[in-house]
């Protein structure tokens, strides 16, 4: 149960991050724009789309999970502090929660790591089975 719990976590998690970054594709502009009008410079949208579909590919597959769900967790702590600041607002207030909880869970990855059912828990052990060989 453990295994499979895992790595349907894993795919829960990745999800999000995934379709908004290939929703931000299809919104290219509009995005950008809504970046520049909170300060941001429109020109960090490919490095957010990069992270966002590269990140949601990364906890799927489980290659270099824990490294992913650092940096997913991170941008999900600083999205939430410039874009969901607004708790006058209630829906705003959610998702700023929304982006903590997740970066609780993928903090709870980055710990753990990806599990067996994954890139990082094959080489790990084969690692493993490599050492009590020799």
């Amino acid at each position: 149960m453990e295994k499979l719990s895992t790595f349907a976590g894993r795919i829960l998690m990745a999800q999000i991050f995934l379709l908004a970054g290939i929703s931000k594709i299809g919104a290219y502009e509009g995005t950008q724009g809504y970046m520049e009008s909170v300060g941001l410079p429109g020109m960090l949208l490919p490095l957010v789309i990069a992270l966002e579909i590269g990140g949601g590919l990364a906890l799927i597959i489980g290659w270099k999970a824990r490294w992913a769900a650092a940096a997913l967790a991170g941008f999900s702590v600083v999205s939430a502090l410039i874009f969901h600041n607004n708790f006058a607002d209630q829906m705003q207030m959610i998702m700023f929660m929304k982006n903590f909880a997740i970066a609780g869970g993928l903090l709870f990855l980055l710990a753990h790591g990806a599990g067996a059912y994954s890139l990082d828990g094959a080489a790990e052990t084969s690692r493993r089975a490599s050492l009590s060989e020799g």
